[in-house]
């Protein structure tokens, strides 16, 4: 059985005081409230990663992820965080390959592979997202790029290797559009990655991967997602900033 999955992505948002009431916001109302078998992972900026990790440690549901990694050990790298040192502060997810990392800091597929490399090397699962702009959706070359994605970064992988990937459609082009993706338009994404997954490693692994749906996903439309036969949970952006909100997601299932 694969993992049920939501995992919330704060991005560039709160403060150090704003972050930890959040947190224990969350982490109240997921033992309260989530009885179901849900792996619920926060995502907040690195300054806060070891304060929060410590509210959410004594969660058996609870686990904290980092929203990017270095592709390199050590050295003279200023501003960058290594996979040995977030997993030194107790990080075990890592977000990457995030539709904002490959358009502001234009992170290609070879350095999302040596990201990938690094996060599984250290004893960390990566969120590898892929997902296509607008202009690929309406030109119906939404396949053909998705699967550039995951051919480019994840076929290098050993099957050992992929066994700790967990995969986030993140559909762009449904993202501040004003377009919204059906959850129809969202399984037959999802299907596809695990087809193409089957053909790079095997149909097992395929099927044990979590694959998550990254597209303005909120409590009104979580249920009708979460119910489709591929789509595993939700990388959440906006509604994970709101404990009410991310917490009625997470009982979606």
């Amino acid at each position: 059985m694969r993992k049920k999955i939501v995992a919330g992505n704060w991005k560039l948002n709160k403060t150090y005081e704003e972050a930890l009431s959040l947190v224990s916001e969350i982490e109240n109302m997921v033992k309260d409230e989530v009885n179901g078998d849900v792996t619920v992972i926060v995502s907040p900026p690195f300054p806060y990663l070891q304060s929060v990790g410590k509210l959410v440690q004594g969660n058996s549901k609870m686990h904290l992820a980092a929203q990017n990694v270095s592709e390199h050990d050590s050295g003279a790298y200023t501003g960058e965080v290594s996979a040995a040192m977030l997993k030194s502060v107790g990080v075990e997810y890592v977000i990457i390959g995030h539709s904002e990392r490959r358009l502001y800091h234009h992170e290609d597929a070879q350095t999302l592979y040596k990201k990938l490399k690094a996060a599984i090397a250290n004893g960390m699962k990566p969120i590898f997202c892929c997902g296509e702009p607008l202009e690929e959706r309406d030109a119906e070359r939404h396949f053909e790029y998705v699967g550039k994605q995951l051919h480019d970064s994840l076929s290098y992988l050993s099957n050992e290797e992929f066994d700790q990937v967990v995969v986030a459609y993140e559909p762009i082009w449904a993202i501040g559009t004003g377009r919204t993706a059906s959850s129809q338009q969202a399984q037959e994404m999802h299907e596809y990655i695990r087809e193409q997954l089957s053909r790079m490693f095997d149909a097992a692994a395929a099927h044990n991967t979590s694959i998550l749906y990254g597209g303005s996903c909120n409590p009104g439309n979580a249920q009708e997602l979460f119910s489709q036969a591929d789509v595993d949970g939700g990388l959440i952006g906006g509604a994970s900033l709101k404990s009410r909100d991310f917490t009625d997601i997470i009982k979606s299932f």
